[in-house]
């Protein structure tokens, strides 16, 4: 019988080959594409809308058109508004017969 040797890798080295890293949860995209599918689904309806300043101010009108900072907003009986996104509180659709959801 010949004189036979036991070879071992080194563990470190074992470990390292197998070692699998956790994998990060990639971070949610920056944009869903939620708000604009709204507003192009009201603007080609032409739902009448109530959009609530910051400062309490209701608006009732039609979005004619949206940007990444503003809405036009078409009125009956008053001016068309620009309003900037930023002094939104929120918005909602107009009742049927007239009266303000909340």
């Amino acid at each position: 019988m010949s004189n036979r040797r036991l070879i071992r890798p080194n563990l470190a080295d074992v470990k390292d080959r197998f070692a699998t890293k956790p994998k990060r949860k990639a971070p949610p995209p920056e944009s869903t594409s939620a708000e604009a599918f709204y507003y192009v689904k009201q603007m080609n309806a032409q739902t009448p809308m109530v959009v609530v300043l910051n400062d309490g101010e209701r608006l009732e009108g039609v979005i004619e058109w949206y940007d990444r900072a503003c809405i036009k907003l078409n009125r009956e009986g008053g001016p068309n508004l620009l309003l900037m996104k930023h002094a939104v509180r929120y918005m909602h659709k107009r009742d049927g017969n007239g009266d303000e959801q909340d």
